[in-house]
């Protein structure tokens, strides 16, 4: 292990591969009611940038359009932070998403659920308890 990665948790950023930024942007400003910041890059891949505070805790992401990014339901998993999954998953049903597993008990560490957002990836939430 890294020397620097003694004090701090391994991961550092995220991307979410999307085919449509406007109606991907749209669906997670509606499910989570924060703020999603469209813009594109010199390079021609289209950015929308999550929220994000050099002070807070945890890590953040971005929607990903460009060449080689595929949404897809059979691969890693990223977890959004949600008190309210349930409140979540009505609103992720509310915007043309799909619950793939409801609000589920894992004991000590909370709560989980899964849902398909408008690209088709498999997106996490998690509650603690």
């Amino acid at each position: 292990m890294n020397a620097d990665m003694k004090e701090c948790n391994p991961v550092a950023w995220f991307e979410v591969p999307v085919t449509d930024m406007a109606r991907a942007a749209a669906f997670y400003e509606a499910v989570f009611k924060f703020p999603i910041r469209v813009e594109p890059t010199e390079n021609g891949t289209i950015m929308g940038w999550f929220p994000m505070s050099e002070s807070a805790y945890g890590i953040s992401g971005a929607l990903v359009k460009a060449k080689g990014y595929v949404p897809t339901l059979g691969g890693m998993v990223i977890y959004f932070s949600e008190s309210d999954i349930d409140g979540a998953l009505d609103r992720v049903r509310d915007n043309g998403g799909n619950v793939i597993t409801g609000k589920t008990d894992i004991g000590k560490y909370g709560f989980y659920a899964w849902f398909e957002d408008t690209e088709g990836n498999r997106i996490g939430l998690h509650a603690m308890p």
